[in-house]
C-alpha cells in the first residue's frame, strides 16, 4: 500500500503529512516512556519493527502509483499498542523510501497515516474486543493483524480516490475500482499474514510467555 513518490498533488501530501504528525509525535513519547520503565522491552521493540521492514518491503505491483504487501503492523499493535506501532511504521517507512525507493518522502504522510495509524488501531481495536469476548488468542491475533492488513489498503484506496475521483462516479466510485483491484492481492496477503502472526505469537507464548505477561505486553490470561 505504499504510493510512490510524487504521486499524490502537493496539497493531498501536505495534508496527510499534517494528519499523521500528532499520532507519531504522542507515540514517540510514549516510546520514551516505555523505553525508561521498561527496558528489556528494546529487544522485541526492534523485532517488532524489522518485522514490518521485512514483511512491507515485499511488494507486489497494484494500483497504478502503488503497490500491495504485508503490513507486519498487526505484531506490533498487540504488543505495544498502536501509539508505539505509528513511530515503527514511520521509521519503517522513511528507510524505505531512502534505501530502496519503496514509496516515497512527498508521500510518507500518506503511506504513515494508512499503514502506521490506521492498521494498527484496527488491529489493536480488533484484538482488545477478542480477548474481552474471550475468543482464543489465536483468532484475536489473526483477525487483528488480517483485518489490520486490509483496512490499510482500504484507506489507501480511498486516499487515491480523494485525489484522483473517477470522471462519472466521483470519488466514491474511484474507491470501489481501487478496492475492487487491491483486493486480488491484498486478501491473499491479508489472510497469510493473519496466519503469520498468529504462528510468531505462538512461538512467543512458547518461548518467553512469563517474561511477556511480566512486561504486560500479553494478557497473563492468554
Amino acid at each position: 500500500m505504499h504510493i510512490a513518490e510524487g504521486f499524490l498533488p502537493r496539497l493531498h501530501a501536505a495534508g496527510w503529512t499534517l494528519a499523521a504528525i500528532p499520532f507519531v509525535a504522542y507515540g514517540s513519547r510514549a516510546v520514551s516512556r516505555m523505553m525508561s520503565e521498561k527496558p528489556r522491552t528494546r529487544l522485541l521493540l526492534a523485532a517488532a519493527g524489522a518485522f514490518i521492514f521485512v514483511l512491507s518491503a515485499l511488494k507486489m505491483p497494484s494500483v497504478t502509483g502503488s503497490c500491495s504487501h504485508p503490513t507486519g503492523t498487526g505484531l506490533a499493535a498487540i504488543l505495544f499498542g498502536p501509539s508505539i506501532t505509528a513511530v515503527l511504521g514511520v521509521i519503517v517507512l522513511l528507510f524505505q523510501a531512502l534505501l530502496l525507493a519503496h514509496g516515497g518522502l512527498t508521500t510518507l504522510g500518506a503511506n504513515t497515516f494508512s499503514m502506521a495509524i490506521v492498521g494498527p488501531w484496527v488491529s489493536y481495536a480488533i484484538y482488545c474486543s477478542a480477548r474481552r469476548l474471550r475468543m482464543p488468542l489465536s483468532v484475536g491475533v489473526f483477525l487483528a493483524a488480517s483485518l489490520g492488513d486490509l483496512t490499510t489498503y482500504v484507506v489507501t484506496s480511498f486516499q487515491l480516490a480523494w485525489a484522483f475521483p473517477d470522471p462519472v462516479s466521483g470519488h466514491l466510485g474511484a474507491a470501489g475500482k481501487f478496492m475492487a483491484i487491491y483486493a486480488i492481492t491484498q486478501i491473499p496477503l491479508a489472510i497469510s499474514e493473519g496466519l503469520l502472526t498468529v504462528f510468531i505469537v505462538n512461538l512467543l507464548q512458547s518461548s518467553s510467555r512469563a517474561e511477556l505477561q511480566d512486561l504486560n505486553l500479553l494478557p497473563a490470561g492468554a
